[in-house]
């Protein structure tokens, strides 16, 4: 095992991934703490922190000890609410679930797609936080892949040519491939660009910055833009190149948004009951102003 500051971190993938030992983020952090698990993001992009005595009073605290939270998208594009904590999964309540045919089981499908949180916004996500209340007895695992693997795979030439393009991230483009996107949602969200190579302030480390988000290129044709985007997505989601994460109650995830692709594997939502939630920390800024 391998050891960060104070923490005690078990490698889970070649390129990604720790589960974190004997920490119980609910207890509330110190400031030394704070900063070794923000170190431990910064190497590792996804960190696993089994038994988590969580609730969402202790989620949201928490993630304001990462930063500033990340208000909901969807609560905040249909009816203006600000909301820091989200569901993902079909439970209703203690004894209700949606099925397959709910229209909010289908949206929620999107998440399927390789994608990074909120990179449809000018200023995209820093980390996400996800905790399992309730698990199905099949499916419903989330993959990761880093994003800084594909860029060092790449010939220094190709490198060269890609460091200062920037690309369009669209929601509606993205998840109306699943499933039609509300127009007050939509609306809310209008394409945003970034920068389609971006550095890690800290440790200086480059990754490409795609997922199913990133429409075109910015002053590309739309043949080339796709042809470009799609081959580094796949270059980012090879096989050999995913952590598969297969949950435990209790298992809080921080995940990197800045540097990795995520995806949920799909479960029966007829037959199971799945039940997580989620909060997510802002980005420092806009993805163009970094260096």
């Amino acid at each position: 095992m391998a050891a960060t500051a104070r923490l005690e971190l078990e490698p889970l993938h070649p390129q990604l991934g720790a589960r974190v030992h004997g920490l119980d983020v609910t207890a509330g952090l110190d400031a030394a703490t704070v900063e070794a698990l923000h170190d431990a993001i910064d190497r590792y992009s996804v960190l696993c922190l089994p038994e988590q005595p969580m609730t969402d009073e202790a989620q949201l605290a928490f993630t304001r000890q990462l930063g500033e939270p990340e208000e909901n998208h969807l609560a905040y594009g249909r009816t203006g609410r600000i909301e820091y904590l989200g569901t993902i999964g079909n439970v209703v309540d203690a004894t209700t679930r949606r099925d397959n045919d709910d229209p909010a089981v289908r949206f929620q499908r999107a998440n399927e797609l390789w994608h990074s949180d909120s990179s449809f916004r000018e200023v995209p996500t820093y980390v996400s936080i996800l905790h399992a209340y309730e698990l199905p007895g099949e499916g419903g695992d989330t993959l990761f892949a880093s994003m800084r693997t594909a860029y060092d795979g790449l010939t220094a030439d190709v490198q060269e040519q890609i460091d200062g393009l920037r690309v369009w991230h669209d929601y509606v483009y993205s998840r109306s491939q699943v499933a039609p996107v509300d127009p007050e949602l939509g609306a809310s969200l209008p394409p945003v660009v970034h920068k389609l190579v971006r550095t890690n302030p800290r440790s200086g480390r480059k990754n490409v910055f795609v997922g199913s988000h990133a429409r075109s290129i910015v002053g590309w044709s739309g043949i080339d833009s796709r042809r470009l985007i799609d081959d580094l997505n796949a270059r980012t989601t090879a096989e050999p190149n995913v952590y598969r994460h297969r949950w435990s109650p209790g298992d809080t995830l921080i995940w990197d948004n800045r540097t990795v692709l995520h995806r949920g594997a799909g479960y029966d939502a007829t037959r199971w009951r799945r039940l997580l939630r989620q909060t997510r920390v802002r980005g420092a800024g806009p993805t163009l102003d970094e260096a």
